[in-house]
């Protein structure tokens, strides 16, 4: 069976069984705590941590390799334009200024810049793993369910389920809608000019979001005609209840966010790690 980009399918290991509420509350905290410090010897292991993470739950190379494509040319982009735009911002956050080779005034690569553009680098290949596994992970039902189990309304919990299961629908369409079209005539190979493909691209998204709200139609009628939202509380069918495995895997995120926290103030007393100033250790 091919995989496509965001199928979720279920499969029996440690990752897999935690609950939906668990893996949104460790990606939560995994998250925050990458975002709020800029000490790349914390990103790097928050990093290792989620890369771990990702291979014990045994997801399929086929499954991410878009996204990882297109994550590389994001990281690409963000650090070319980081330089250009700021090529002196890390001397500006350390306060010192050790240049390691000059293009020209403005443009000079110091060992400040090569620092911070290093850990914002990092704290993205941290991020989005965790995203990555969140996302293939989660069975959307229950994780609705284990939404509305802590108070989130059951609409908003089953709007986000729904959000959840039509990205592989959707990209379904478009395959299907992208062979017809060629079927056709349309090529949307590399003999074509960008120009063109690009063209013939945007002509495989009309029919796309005719179909996109025509699905919406079909489930908002199968909806209503099921009485959805007609009482104030609901069953569900997928809904489980925390186990050991979730409570261990919440408190030792948490732990690894209340550390970062703890490093950030006693210890580097700011979000920034300044090895220039204070030394490596």
């Amino acid at each position: 069976m091919k995989l496509k980009l965001f199928d979720y399918v279920e499969k029996d290991n440690f990752v897999y069984n935690l609950s939906g509420l668990t893996k949104l509350l460790c990606f939560l905290f995994l998250s925050f705590a990458v975002m709020f410090t800029y000490d790349i010897r914390s990103v790097i292991l928050i990093m290792v941590f989620s890369f771990v993470i990702l291979r014990v739950s045994e997801i399929r190379f086929s499954q991410i390799r878009l996204m990882l494509f297109y994550t590389m040319i994001f990281l690409v982009l963000n650090a070319v334009l980081t330089y250009l735009f700021s090529p002196s911002y890390g001397v500006e956050v350390y306060g010192t200024n050790h240049e390691v080779l000059r293009f020209t005034t403005r443009y000079t690569v110091t060992q400040e810049q090569i620092l911070y553009q290093a850990t914002k680098l990092l704290k993205y290949a941290s991020v989005i793993p965790l995203g990555m596994i969140f996302l293939l992970t989660t069975n959307p039902s229950e994780f609705a369910a284990s939404l509305n189990g802590i108070g989130v309304s059951y609409k908003a919990a089953y709007a986000l389920a729904l959000t959840l299961r039509y990205f592989p629908d959707v990209i379904r369409d478009y395959n299907d809608i992208a062979l017809a079209q060629q079927s056709r005539g349309l090529d949307l190979s590399r003999k074509e000019k960008l120009l063109t493909r690009v063209k013939n691209v945007m002509g495989i998204c009309v029919p796309l979001i005719f179909s996109t709200m025509d699905r919406i139609d079909v489930i908002s009628n199968a909806m209503d005609l099921r009485g959805f939202g007609k009482h104030k509380k609901r069953t569900w069918y997928a809904k489980r209840p925390l186990r050991r495995d979730d409570y261990v895997s919440i408190a030792v995120c948490g732990a690894i966010f209340a550390a970062v926290i703890l490093i950030a103030v006693f210890w580097n007393h700011g979000r920034f790690w300044n090895p220039f100033v204070y030394g490596l250790i």
